[in-house]
């Protein structure tokens, strides 16, 4: 297993939700995990459940467990002291592509930056793998908006549907290109 110590000091956006005060997620591990711990399927289970009750069953996307299981699919669990705070996916695309898949932040962890260390984590693994672009499909409702601004705090930009994906009025697309970067810390598979 890999692992990341994390120590947050970026600065939220504007439009993003404010960190709770004195929250840290200094001595936060993000290591790959077994979507099959119980632990983690429950969290998967709040998401899933989330994702089907804000965005018609059509266009919703969240991998169950079996696609989060797929070869092409890397699974991280963000913890703090054992305890999950987070979860997140890396699904390879193509050699240079990579997607964001069920990126979910536990409710008592909500506002203390977990989203962001793992999108950092993710976009890390995606620089180490050799990936120049990474994308993401989230939901349009006011529901989705502080993950949409916390993708765009990171870089996201919005962009068309890639992969299989269509153009819908549920889904937004986003896309970061990237460049190597000596001070993002990288992992692999």
């Amino acid at each position: 297993m890999t692992g990341l110590a994390t120590d947050t000091a970026s600065t939220p956006h504007p439009s993003s939700p404010a960190r709770r005060p004195g929250a840290s997620l200094t001595g936060c591990v993000i290591e790959i995990e077994d979507p099959r711990n119980p632990e983690v399927n429950a969290l998967l289970e709040r998401h899933l459940a989330f994702c089907h009750a804000t965005t018609p069953l059509e266009h919703a996307f969240a991998l169950d467990l079996d696609g989060l299981r797929a070869p092409t699919v890397t699974f991280f669990a963000l913890r703090h002291d054992g305890k999950l705070l987070g979860v997140g996916a890396l699904k390879e695309l193509d050699r240079t592509h990579g997607e964001i898949k069920s990126m979910h932040t536990a409710d008592v962890a909500r506002g203390l930056g977990v989203g962001r260390a793992m999108v950092d984590h993710l976009l890390g693994a995606a620089r180490g793998r050799g990936y120049t672009r990474v994308s993401l499909e989230t939901g349009t409702t006011e529901a989705f908006a502080p993950a949409r601004a916390l993708y765009a705090n990171a870089g996201f930009a919005p962009c068309g549907p890639f992969a299989d994906y269509a153009d819908s009025p549920d889904n937004t697309f986003m896309t970061i290109a990237l460049t190597a970067r000596s001070d993002v810390p990288t992992a692999t598979r």
